[in-house]
């Protein structure tokens, strides 16, 4: 049984108990940087930060919602080589399985850091939570979010809804992490529960000397958060299946991109040093244009739009942990977000695959089973 301390929240305000807590781990010799969203200014939009010295975590809200990049490939930059000293960062669940993917790869390391998990309650996408801040201090706009217990008050949020990748999002809680600040079902203007999910977060944990907190519905909060999502996720699959099922209907789905490639850089997981699309590959001559253009009687520019977006599919389907920065990315609003986990649920589910579920499960093309795929083997008399 994990141990589960009490983090007391004074004033009503439980982001700045929880910058107390990561105050308490910077203070911690083994502890060099913290990676948190802070707000910067005292009015922004919160971004990641590393932040080194205590008295500048008074910006940080990790619990604001939200989400304007996914930070695994932050970490990832911050762990491919040695600095020396221990990061604690504070990542929300698709964040976690995102940078556990990476390490997989060998993107990332996870031997120098700390992993402090939220609950999620979600987050709006960036041009909303703007529309969601309305001119308030985002300090009080996020306690407003949450409201008493963890964000399930459903608060007044101006006219916007969580976005659709939160709202399909089946992982609320953290895995892999080694201490976990549990929102769900908490009173946050009394106390917060943080657990010790790993030795090393047990040894931090008894080093701040909280004292100890019972069971507080968190688990029940926590089942009920995913049958919903998960409702959610299955009806959003199969529209979204209805209306690309065919390659004419996922040009039409995809008819507004102007090759941006924003959908890749915002991708966590995506992390090829130079990418095709990136290279003189797809820089055609002028000639050829016109002959495909000649040969159909038009030619919709920019091309190569559908071969990109198949790419992507191919590249990443088994690693998309469906955080929607793709969407979030996106300038014309192509609900991009839908369409990777329709295609991620169907090759995860076909080899039993949960990205970022554990670090000891190998990547599935990075591996050969001889049972896989018994029923598509065609066996010889």
């Amino acid at each position: 049984m994990a141990t589960t301390a009490k983090l007391q929240v004074e004033n009503n305000n439980p982001v700045v108990a929880i910058q107390g807590l990561l105050r308490g781990l910077l203070e911690n010799e083994s502890i060099g940087g913290v990676l948190v969203p802070v707000h910067h200014f005292g009015k922004s939009m919160p971004m990641p930060t590393l932040v080194t010295d205590p008295d500048q975590l008074s910006g940080a809200d990790p619990l604001a919602p939200a989400f304007p990049m996914n930070s695994a490939k932050l970490l990832s930059r911050l762990t491919r080589g040695q600095t020396g000293e221990r990061i604690a960062a504070v990542l929300r669940p698709c964040e976690i399985r995102a940078f556990v993917e990476l390490v997989k790869l060998n993107q990332g390391s996870l031997d120098d850091v700390v992993i402090v998990g939220v609950d999620c309650m979600g987050a709006y996408k960036n041009t909303d939570y703007r529309t969601f801040l309305a001119g308030r201090d985002p300090f009080e706009a996020t306690l407003a979010f949450h409201g008493d217990h963890g964000g399930t008050d459903k608060p007044d949020a101006g006219g916007v809804e969580l976005s659709a990748a939160c709202k399909s999002c089946e992982h609320p809680s953290p895995a892999n992490a080694d201490l976990i600040v549990g929102l769900a079902g908490a009173d946050l203007r009394d106390a917060l529960p943080v657990l010790a999910d790993s030795a090393r977060g047990e040894a931090l944990l008894n080093a701040l000397g909280l004292p100890a907190m019972g069971e507080n519905g968190r688990a029940k909060t926590l089942e009920a958060l995913v049958k919903v999502r998960t409702e959610h996720r299955d009806a959003m699959i199969e529209a979204t299946r209805a209306v690309t099922g065919t390659l004419t209907d996922l040009s039409e789905y995809l008819s507004a991109c102007v090759n941006c490639y924003n959908c890749r850089v915002a991708c966590p997981v995506c992390y090829c040093k130079e990418c095709v699309f990136n290279t003189d590959v797809f820089e055609h001559k002028p000639w050829q244009y016109m002959g495909w253009a000649k040969r159909k009687g038009s030619l919709k520019m920019p091309t190569d739009t559908i071969f990109y977006h198949l790419t992507r599919m191919a590249h990443m389907s088994m690693a998309c942990v469906g955080c929607g920065q793709c969407s979030n990315a996106c300038p014309n609003d192509i609900p991009v977000m839908e369409l990777f986990r329709t295609v991620a649920a169907r090759t995860q589910e076909s080899f039993g695959y949960v990205p970022g579920r554990s670090l000891d499960e190998p990547p599935p093309l990075s591996v050969f089973k001889e049972d896989e795929f018994q029923e598509t083997v065609s066996h010889m008399a």
